[in-house]
């Protein structure tokens, strides 16, 4: 299978996530969470007025959204209405970023600890959720958390250091803090952002910079790249048989396009995704 374009027209494409046989993903720019299939088909299925805006699911398949403008962690339920799950405004009045969900329901989800791009930086941290809603704070001193994966054991989560240019891991305990970081893998010369873990345990990130995508194994040693052709945010892959990665971005200037660039692209994959098919 060659590169597929699946969608065009896209107003800031992030947070892709493979769920029930389609890829999901948020639109930014438009407040919308859109889910496709391999034809092209897609359906808005939620809308939330916030930037950023990064989804996951809960095992039972309800969609949480990060909605960073009220600072708070929304839940779809299965009627479509959406409902408040946890409240963020405690820990961070910064924006809040990306999501990753363990097949036990906890949520975590990270900020960044400064307003992004003019505030002055700051250290951006991780919180923890729990399923019936409870916040605690479980890391902090990241260099812009971006990206967040857990492995395929549900043992290690994985989380995109932008400004260290590095892929940091820590233990998740039994009771669902976060042990000692560690490295992963560093990205030299890469700011990586969305990630996403493979079934062989290696690791895809996203660069917005260098407009492409990166496999890493743990350790850094380089296993692939996709050249993307404008600045690649996020990734995530399919599960199952015949395994795709999912690239979604766009051009990112200054000042910005006054038309739509951003771009979903389905690309042959060595590995699916470690999880659920």
């Amino acid at each position: 299978m060659s590169a597929r374009v699946l969608m065009d027209g896209i107003a800031f494409g992030e947070s892709p996530r493979w769920h029930d046989g389609r890829l999901w993903f948020s639109d930014w720019g438009a407040h919308q969470v859109v889910a496709v299939d391999d034809d092209g088909r897609h359906e808005v299925v939620a809308t939330v007025e916030s930037f950023p805006m990064c989804i996951d699911f809960l095992p039972d398949g309800r969609l949480l959204v990060v909605d960073s403008a009220q600072r708070r962690l929304l839940r779809r339920e299965p009627d479509g209405s959406m409902v408040a799950h946890a409240d963020l405004g405690e820990f961070s009045e910064h924006p809040w970023n990306d999501i990753v969900v363990t097949a036990g329901g906890d949520a975590y989800v990270n900020g960044i600890g400064f307003d992004f791009p003019a505030g002055e930086f700051a250290p951006g941290l991780v919180v923890r959720v729990t399923p019936d809603g409870r916040v605690d704070h479980v890391a902090g001193g990241l260099a812009f958390p971006n990206g967040m994966a857990v492995t395929a054991d549900g043992a290690t989560l994985i989380v995109a250091e932008s400004y260290a240019n590095r892929l940091t891991a820590f233990p998740i305990e039994d009771d669902g803090t976060l042990g000692e970081r560690r490295v992963w893998a560093d990205t030299p010369g890469d700011h990586p952002d969305g990630i996403c873990v493979d079934a062989d345990g290696a690791v895809w990130y996203a660069d917005v910079g260098h407009q492409h995508c990166v496999r890493v194994r743990e350790g850094g040693d380089v296993l692939a790249t996709v050249d993307f052709g404008r600045g690649a945010f996020a990734c995530a892959l399919s599960r199952g048989p015949d395994p795709r990665l999912y690239v979604v971005g766009q051009d990112f200037t200054d000042p910005p396009s006054p038309e739509p660039t951003g771009r979903l692209v389905a690309y042959p994959a060595p590995a699916p995704g470690a999880g659920r098919p």
